[in-house]
């Protein structure tokens, strides 16, 4: 899923070893997997440039390959879900006359500053991935009861909130329950945060089905404004990155489904052919051409048929 300092102010470290691009007037202050954050040289400080590189990672590892177009497939696609979502967001710009620089338009946007939950705030309307894992041994997905006899990929009988804790870069982000959260940010916040984040899901859900896709489950994050002090919708919102979508029509609980993200780079990196082991401390190899292309596609994809619109690269 996504970078979780999008949004947040500066910090000692600087995330992962990016080698991120100089931008006239912009002070680089953060990498993240996937995006490179920025902070105003000369200017106001309630602003950081959010760009989306076309890095790729996979099991919490950033690869050597990249995917052509990547960053601004997601970068345009979280742009349009601002637009449908009637749900307060980050976004000041987008383009150069937002003040966003001309090397970088398409893949960047200027953003409000927010003080972000500590909280990955994911939403769920289909069993699979490690919700299964946990509804297998237990029957529960973060503790909450689900109906017998579920399978990968069942749609359940209404979404619910699954919250993760934020990890340290280069660890997973840990499964905690909705009372873990209020120990956190307080039962108003929580409550609003599981509120939104449904809703956000809810909408997000009709739209997509209408379009032919199904969104099984999304990651959102929030912040405060400081200035409004409203709970704001920031980083990247219901992307391939940050989101599972699956094809409607080849949709068949029971069996894992094919999704519009980077399955391609997961499959590969775990078979004979790339030599690699995951557990083994080392780093993985680069991607084949294939690999890249048909991952390419993948995302390119999702967003022409989410959006209707046709990805000019």
């Amino acid at each position: 899923m996504a970078d979780s300092e999008a949004t947040s102010p500066a910090e000692t470290r600087r995330g992962y070893d990016a080698d991120a691009q100089q931008l006239e007037g912009w002070r680089h202050i953060y990498s993240g997997k996937v995006r490179d954050l920025y902070e105003p040289v000369d200017g106001p400080d309630d602003v950081v440039l959010v760009v989306a590189s076309d890095r790729i990672s996979a099991y919490d590892y950033v690869l050597s390959s990249t995917i052509p177009d990547k960053g601004r497939v997601l970068t345009q696609l979280s742009l349009w879900w601002f637009e449908q979502l009637n749900v307060p967001n980050h976004v000041v710009g987008s383009t150069v006359d937002d003040g966003v620089p001309a090397e970088v338009v398409g893949r960047a946007m200027i953003c409000r500053r927010l003080e972000m939950y500590p909280v990955e705030c994911i939403a769920r309307g289909y069993l699979t991935g490690s919700g299964l894992a946990e509804y297998r041994e237990h029957g529960t997905v973060c503790e909450i009861p689900l109906p017998a006899g579920l399978v990968d990929g069942s749609r359940l009988p209404e979404a619910i909130f699954t919250p993760s804790a934020k990890a340290e870069i280069g660890e997973h982000d840990e499964n905690i329950t909705y009372e873990d959260v209020t120990g956190m940010v307080g039962d108003d916040a929580a409550a609003q945060l599981r509120g939104l984040t449904l809703e956000v899901y809810r909408e997000a859900e009709r739209i997509a089905r209408e379009r032919g896709i199904i969104l099984a489950d999304t990651k959102v994050e929030f912040g405060v404004d400081p200035v409004t002090g409203n709970i704001t919708l920031g980083d990247e919102v219901l992307t391939p990155d940050s989101s599972r979508f699956w094809d409607a029509a080849t949709w068949e609980p029971g069996r894992a489904q094919p999704s519009f993200d980077k399955q391609f780079v997961r499959d590969w990196l775990t078979s004979a052919e790339s030599g690699w082991d995951r557990h083994s401390g080392e780093k993985p190899p680069a991607l084949p051409a294939d690999v890249v292309e048909r991952t390419r596609a993948r995302y390119v994809e999702a967003y022409e048929r989410l959006t209707g619109r046709r990805f000019d690269a």
